[in-house]
């Protein structure tokens, strides 16, 4: 009897630890260097312990500037890395046992531009099409000209509009992503006025079955 005290003391344990190494502090305290070259393992473990204590997370990244931590929950961190770079991560559940991180790095240089990735628990990398199957394409953002449109300006703006730069967001709160087309912020002025009107409003996925799949109101065009 006393064994299988022991034993379950044990079990019940490990399950704590499991659990905790689940969060996205443990995670983001264990990532590897090779992933944060900002940020070393001390100055991560820093910022959540001051987040957590109510004081403002900022410390001394590894080239002199100055990182801070502003969102911290359970499953979502977020940390403006400098002036011009914010980092996101987010823990999805793929099943009841399994989970995945997705971070999303966003630099301004001088327009906005977000890279996706995914990684295992272990920071392992995963690829970005099992989940993420159908990234948002420039045509997803542009509404087709109507009867009234002045076909002239609408053709030249889209012309002009030959690549596409998104600024993506991880939400804190659940599980979506919101993408937002910043392709007129590096056009010229007149021509980003006259490709504006024409531009839907953000297009936003939800993790649905282990993947991120576009909202059933606005799912866009394939390529």
């Amino acid at each position: 009897m006393r064994k299988l005290r022991i034993c379950l003391c044990a079990a019940l344990l490990g399950c704590g630890v499991a659990l905790q190494a689940q969060e996205a502090k443990t995670c983001f305290v264990n990532m590897p260097d090779s992933l944060s070259p900002l940020l070393t393992a001390v100055n991560r473990a820093d910022c959540i312990d001051f987040l957590e204590s109510k004081m403002k997370a900022e410390v001394t990244n590894t080239f002199g500037g100055k990182s801070q931590m502003t969102v911290l929950t359970p499953d979502y961190i977020r940390v403006q890395m400098t002036a011009r770079s914010l980092w996101q991560m987010k823990l999805l559940d793929v099943n009841d046992s399994t989970k995945v991180i997705c971070t999303v790095s966003t630099v301004n240089a001088p327009v906005a531009d977000s890279h996706i990735n995914f990684y295992t628990t272990q920071w392992q990398p995963l690829p970005l099409e099992a989940y993420l199957p159908a990234c948002p394409v420039l045509g997803d953002f542009i509404l087709p000209a109507s009867d009234t449109t002045d076909v002239y300006n609408y053709e030249d703006a889209v012309r002009q509009a030959d690549m596409r730069l998104m600024k993506v967001e991880l939400s804190p709160k659940d599980a979506s992503l919101t993408f937002r087309l910043t392709t007129p912020d590096y056009m010229d002025k007149e021509t980003a006025d006259k490709l504006k009107p024409f531009i839907r409003r953000p297009i936003v996925y939800v993790w649905k079955q282990g993947k991120f799949v576009p909202e059933a109101s606005q799912v866009p065009t394939l390529p």
